[in-house]
């Protein structure tokens, strides 16, 4: 690690040493998350150096159980009525749905003419 010598005002030290103090760290610390915020924000757009660094990150969590279970229940989530999946994604995932969905769902086929179109591919398979 490299040493640096900077000048600021006497303000902006007082308010480091503060803040520093509320957080149980050094100045040096704090100057340190200070300058990888910065830079983390002024990334250019192109450099998508992020994706190695986040890649794997859920790996190792036990909270959720098994990760692509939980994503597709999470994509699950937020199928509507109108949507042509939603038959299918009810049927895997029965607890996401209540009565008014299924009401939302009647209400749009007959509004769009598919009720006929969903019967007819429900009696297909």
């Amino acid at each position: 690690m490299t040493r640096i010598l900077a000048d600021l005002p006497d303000d902006d030290i007082e308010w480091l040493d503060r803040i520093a103090g509320e957080k149980g760290k050094s100045r040096a610390a704090l100057v340190r998350e200070a300058v990888a915020t910065y830079r983390a924000q002024t990334q250019p757009s192109s450099d998508k150096s992020w994706l190695d660094q986040a890649f794997g990150i859920w790996k190792d969590r036990t909270d959720i159980g098994d990760a692509v279970e939980w994503q597709r229940r999470e994509r699950a989530s937020s199928t509507r009525p109108w949507d042509d999946d939603y038959d299918e994604v009810k049927a895997e995932f029965p607890d996401l749905f209540d009565e008014e969905d299924d009401r939302q769902r009647r209400i749009y086929l007959e509004m769009s003419g598919a009720a006929d179109k969903a019967r007819k591919r429900r009696d297909r398979t």
